[in-house]
């Protein structure tokens, strides 16, 4: 594979959690990035946003006021690949 070197500017609180993630995965900080980026290009259209969706999602939660809380999608997410993997949250009433 060809590498190209690059230098980037972290703050002291991401530099830290990306080596975190890398000795996790047993990993170098490169790879995380690389796998951040793919994920990131997977997920966000930033090229051709789909306004009429946003609107449509933002429209429903006005009506339901339903929503999955961050920090319980955050728990869900961190407990993949662990013995106490958590269940996938539900959306529950919000605001």
């Amino acid at each position: 594979m060809n590498l190209i070197r690059r230098s980037i500017s972290l703050d002291p609180a991401t530099d830290a959690r990306l080596r975190e993630m890398a000795a996790e995965r047993g990993q170098d900080e490169a790879a995380v990035l690389a796998e951040a980026v793919a994920l990131l290009d997977s997920v966000v259209d930033i090229g051709n946003p789909d306004i009429a969706e946003d609107r449509r999602r933002l429209d429903a939660f006005k009506r339901s006021r339903e929503a999955i809380p961050l920090h319980d999608v955050k728990a869900w997410v961190e407990s993949w690949g662990t013995d106490k993997e958590l269940p996938r949250p539900k959306a529950q009433r919000v605001g």
